[in-house]
């Protein structure tokens, strides 16, 4: 009897037939077998790498790439059959995701705006703006001129709302006790993972902001300032003679930087290459549709994080293995507050593997692809405007000065430039690098009259704020003397507000200092190319990268 039902077993094992499915069709599965009578309980249960076919008296491990499996020894009835229950699995599916965006659509039915058609919204006209030469603002700044300050639309299949000001600012931005939360798209959460800052909410968030503030603090950025120093010299030292593509060359800089402080990974060679090259693929995901299918931005995208994260893997092993010792973010973080590390204390300060590596990735997609965008909106305004880029040679002139003699900089100069500091201020409005701030709203508000409830997908239009001629008089001038005074809390928001608040700040400011401190104190420019469309990202980039023309003093 044993031998008859192993035999029975071993031939459904090798008529199994691989069905393309969506996920979570095991459901389905159980529930056709049961449909059938059949006497025997089958189980079957998705796994990462493999489908594992379990019966009373044996198991079977098939390996595949993710497909759900189903038991081709019942016949080609059952094949259909499942082919059947897979398409009213499908269908029932994107019904309940309508349904569900449904809702929202009714309570948004007073509000100026449209939804565009059915299911796509207005999506079509999203992505056609998202690649004019004004970028993706365009699509905003219509709606805005047709609706006024708050309007809703649809955008991907979802409803959301569009407002502007320092009250929404102030609502949205600030919370209370961690209520406020990021609503990233799905390609975004897909990217940087279930445990990533920017996925993450509540105590959970705060937890997470927390633990990674120190090894970012001001105190800790200045071991590293010696090596931001001299990559900044070393790369400046080869734009004279040549073109030089500014939003490469500030790439390629800020990369070199923040890889070094995160994981003390060579600013040259192989690995530096390798990463840098899967690094590229995965900042392009944001900008796509997320479509798992081969040969697409997301899918490449996907499966470069996927490298990424086993290059994280080897690092961490040979950190806990006592190889490779750095002082650096990765070192602080396994020594601190992994939940494998060295130091006793409650769980509760700890973080586990997947929290370290999509926390990585987080903060080097946010430290790099911003500060790379200022960076170069920075020498464009400058090269742009005369008498600021004057003021500021001055300034800097003084520290060079009264150094008396060498090329280095000091911790105490960087902290003795003013005018810089609004120099970088004056960009970040002027240039707006993020557009909008994507968030769930908190709780109910009301914005010019209109009612926003709660958990409504909600984007502020910073653009709008950074160009309110009643802040900003003479909005679209380059002017950092703006910031001699203080300004009002929430209209400006170079680096967020609240608890949200760019983690990286303090970093991002010191590359730019040190960078722009060798630039002026030893080179003048001019540009190549008088192009301003914009890069079809979410971030705001010059299309044409800045090409300029470097000379010595």
């Amino acid at each position: 009897m044993h031998t008859r039902r192993k035999d029975a077993d071993n031939r459904r094992h090798r008529l199994l037939q691989p069905v393309s499915a969506i996920d979570g069709c095991s459901w389905w599965i159980t529930k056709l077998l049961e449909s059938q009578g059949r006497q025997r309980q089958w189980k079957l249960t998705r796994k990462t790498s493999s489908a594992t076919l379990q019966t009373e008296s044996s198991m079977h491990e098939i390996e595949s790439t993710g497909d759900i499996y189903v038991l081709g020894s019942f016949g080609a009835l059952h094949f259909w059959s499942w082919t059947l229950w897979t398409r009213v699995a499908r269908r029932s599916l994107h019904c309940f995701a309508w349904l569900r965006s449904w809702k929202p659509r009714m309570e948004m039915r007073k509000m100026p705006g449209n939804m565009g058609w059915p299911l796509i919204g207005e999506t079509l006209s999203f992505l056609s703006d998202f690649s004019s030469p004004s970028g993706v603002y365009g699509f905003v700044k219509k709606r805005r001129r047709s609706h006024g300050r708050v309007f809703k639309t649809s955008i991907l299949g979802r409803p959301t709302v569009f407002v502007t000001g320092r009250e929404a600012s102030r609502v949205l931005l600030s919370g209370k006790d961690g209520s406020v939360r990021l609503n990233l798209s799905y390609a975004g959460k897909q990217v940087l993972g279930p445990t990533s800052l920017l996925t993450t909410a509540g105590e959970e968030h705060k937890q997470l902001r927390r633990l990674i503030a120190e090894p970012l603090s001001v105190d800790s950025l200045k071991r590293h300032f010696q090596f931001i120093d001299d990559w900044a010299i070393k790369t400046l030292e080869g734009w004279p003679g040549r073109p030089v593509l500014v939003l490469e060359e500030a790439s390629t800089f800020t990369l070199k930087v923040i890889t070094s402080i995160m994981m003390s990974l060579e600013p040259a060679g192989g690995e530096q290459d390798e990463f840098r090259a899967n690094f590229k693929l995965i900042s392009s995901t944001f900008a796509s549709l997320p479509l798992k299918i081969p040969g697409t931005t997301f899918h490449r995208g996907i499966q470069a994080r996927n490298r990424m994260y086993a290059m994280l893997d080897s690092m961490i092993s040979r950190r806990r293995n006592g190889e490779h010792e750095r002082h650096d973010f990765l070192q602080t973080l396994l020594r601190k507050h992994s939940k494998e590390g060295e130091d006793g204390g409650d769980d509760a300060n700890k973080l586990t593997d997947t929290q370290l590596k999509d926390n990585v990735l987080t903060l080097l997609i946010a430290g790099h692809d911003t500060t790379t965008a200022a960076l170069t909106w920075l020498i464009k305004f400058l090269g742009d405007n005369p008498h600021a880029l004057q003021i500021l040679r001055e300034e800097h002139g003084r520290i060079r000065d009264a150094r008396n003699g060498g090329t280095h900089l000091t911790w105490s100069e960087v902290n003795s430039m003013p005018y810089t500091n609004k120099v970088i201020s004056e960009t970040l409005r002027k240039a707006t690098i993020l557009p909008w701030f994507s968030r769930k709203a908190p709780q109910d508000f009301t914005v010019d009259g209109h009612t926003i409830k709660r958990d409504w997908s909600v984007n502020l239009d910073v653009v709008s704020m950074h160009h309110d001629e009643d802040v900003f008089p003479d909005p679209e001038k380059f002017d950092p003397s703006r910031f001699d005074k203080p300004l009002k809390p929430y209209s400006f928001l170079g680096f967020g507000s609240g608890p949200q608040m760019c983690p990286g700040m303090h970093l991002a400011k010191l590359e730019i200092c040190v960078f722009i401190h060798h630039l002026i104190c030893r080179y003048k420019w001019k540009p190549l190319d008088e192009d301003s469309s914009l890069h079809a990202t979410l971030v705001r980039m010059p299309k044409n990268k800045y090409p300029i023309a470097v000379e010595p003093l």
